[in-house]
């Protein structure tokens, strides 16, 4: 995955894509998107993770001369419906809900840019997820944890929910946020 003397930058401060590049032995910087992650309901659930993975990409990449920009986004969808991250304990209960005992998809788009030459190289990845079912008690007290509450679709497979997996079908990395192998991939084509 390392390039020499190139440097790597992921647009996000998510903890959770910062510890999978760390978990990679990755050198890296983090240098945040200050992209709006704003879905547009006229577009297709990938066609939003596209858009926004390369805006995040784009904006980064105007800020620095050289170096290879890592963005990602990543949403839940259910029946053709877009679960972001909640805005709310409601709102997380909701999706709790409508997402026990069924499979949903979790779609991330990714966008690598060389900032240098401006060439750019996208990718979606699917994985499918389904959850046991989750009885009120047991969902009042993971949103109790306040884990869900900045995660797409209301969980965090890493953490407690994990427990709520019944089956993936798919990249786990994905789920988390951040598919490595797709990642390695396209930054194997940039070179």
């Amino acid at each position: 995955m390392k390039k020499k003397n190139i440097k790597l930058i992921l647009a996000s401060g998510s903890p959770r894509r910062i510890e999978l590049l760390k978990l990679l032995g990755c050198k890296f910087k983090v240098i945040p998107s200050l992209i709006e992650e704003k879905i547009n309901p006229r577009l297709s659930p990938i066609k939003n993770v596209k858009r926004i993975s390369r805006l995040k990409a784009l904006d980064v990449a105007s800020k620095i001369s050289e170096g290879i920009v890592i963005a990602a986004d990543t949403i839940v969808v259910l029946d053709k419906r877009i679960l972001g991250k909640p805005k709310n304990k409601k709102e997380a209960r909701g999706m709790l809900k409508s997402l026990s005992g069924k499979v949903h998809k979790v779609i991330t788009g990714l966008a690598i840019i060389d900032a240098k030459t401006k060439k750019i190289l996208q990718d979606v990845v699917i994985t499918k997820v389904k959850l046991r079912h989750l009885n009120k008690n047991l969902i009042d007290k993971y949103i109790a944890s306040g884990e869900p509450l900045d995660k797409a679709g209301a969980y965090a497979i890493q953490g407690k929910a994990s427990l709520f997996v019944e089956s993936i079908r798919g990249d786990y990395f994905n789920i988390v946020g951040l598919p490595l192998s797709a990642l390695n991939r396209l930054l194997e084509k940039l070179r």
